[in-house]
């Protein structure tokens, strides 16, 4: 029977930084084959993936869990004052790279579903799916392993996410969807001249900047139901141009928009294109867009799943959390095509810093949860 403390500590000394497997899913799939459970490999594009399954394929009361044992780079390793992948246990935590973001979930998850199908084996499947690409570009991870199942007759009837969504104490939040996410590179194309002639140049940067300024400026919406106000950020100005008496003929933007669901993806792209049409046509200066859907918003409206999840949480934390779609993406924009999804785990105030740690208490309780889950799901 797992330990969900030694477990997580186990994790994080596998040096799983994206896309690299680390030895992280070989330690999963020992100890869930232990328990019974029927695992496959389901590596593509050199992104190693793990899928395992406790119960009859195909059953219709099958129980999913996604997660993600890849890690941000460590950064500067000086400035951690432990062994990033040393899986150290002190002063009451856990610590090293994936500590919070999301090894301990991991982690606890295996633990509840062991614990539970051992003790309490129910009449249906529980089914994780266990990536190690959520971190990377996310095109060989849970994409993957969707595909896998959908090709095997494998499907999940619910699936929760153990992303760490508590904001100050575990069991304040869990997450019923989330914002798109649209990245934009934008190139102005002018002509290159002397800064003293200015006329005999095209600058791309004043096309540029009225075209930023523009983007930047007007509200996208004021929210929804669900939702906050979608967001437009500027990330990034570039000439590489060294010279102050020179006209670049070149100039980049980036921008990042988050977006909820007064809007797609196409559309917002459509959006950028006009406004860069428009002012191409003001200035004659060539302005290209070129754009990356991450993801389009979606919600897993409150019922039956989502209410499930937060019963669970409040029996074994004593709060009522927060039905949220603020942050960034994660996988389960993926798995919403699949089942209803709903995303919950620890507190993630160290998630991707220097000395990540997870509280040993949390771990514990953050188990209980699951196994409640699991519980209250199949006796149903």
């Amino acid at each position: 029977m797992p330990d969900p403390v030694a477990l997580t500590a186990d994790l994080i000394r596998c040096p799983s930084v994206t896309p690299e497997e680390g030895g992280a899913l070989q330690l999963l799939q020992r100890v869930l084959e232990g328990a019974g459970f029927a695992c496959t490999r389901v590596d593509r594009g050199g992104v190693p993936n793990l899928f395992a399954r406790w119960g009859a394929r195909g059953h219709p009361r099958t129980f999913g869990f996604n997660g993600h044992t890849d890690v941000v780079p460590v950064g500067d390793t000086a400035a951690w004052t432990v062994d990033p992948f040393g899986g150290e246990i002190r002063d009451g935590r856990v610590w090293g790279r994936g500590a919070c973001d999301m090894k301990s979930g991991v982690a606890a998850f295996v633990t509840a579903a062991v614990r539970f199908v051992t003790h309490t084996p129910p009449d249906g499947a529980v089914i994780l799916t266990i990536t190690g690409d959520e971190e990377g570009a996310s095109t060989d991870g849970t994409v993957a392993l969707l595909d896998w199942m959908a090709d095997q007759g494998e499907a999940m009837a619910v699936c929760l996410v153990g992303e760490p969504t508590s904001r100050a104490d575990l069991g304040d939040m869990i997450k019923i969807g989330r914002r798109g996410a649209l990245n934009a590179r934008i190139t102005a194309i002018g002509k290159q001249g002397h800064s003293a002639y200015p006329d005999r140049a095209l600058n791309p940067l004043t096309a540029l900047v009225r075209l930023c300024d523009r983007l930047a400026s007007a509200p996208l919406d004021e929210g929804s139901e669900t939702f906050a106000p979608s967001t437009l950020a500027l990330t990034s100005i570039d000439t590489g141009n060294p010279a102050t008496n020179v006209i670049p003929a070149r100039a980049t933007a980036a921008l990042n928009i988050r977006f909820n669901d007064h809007h797609t993806g196409a559309g917002l792209i459509a959006w950028l294109e006009d406004q860069a049409a428009r002012v191409s046509d003001d200035t004659g200066v060539r302005l290209d867009v070129a754009c990356r859907i991450s993801g389009e918003s979606f919600v897993t409206p409150p019922g039956p799943f989502p209410d499930l999840i937060a019963g669970a949480v409040t029996a074994e934390t004593n709060r009522t959390p927060v039905m949220s779609t603020t942050g960034g993406t994660s996988d389960a924009r993926f798995i919403k095509a699949h089942c209803p999804v709903v995303e919950f785990g620890l507190v993630g105030n160290s998630m991707h810093q220097v000395d990540e740690n997870a509280e040993v208490s949390q771990i514990e309780r953050l188990t209980a949860v699951y196994e409640r889950m699991l519980a209250d799901w199949f006796a149903r």
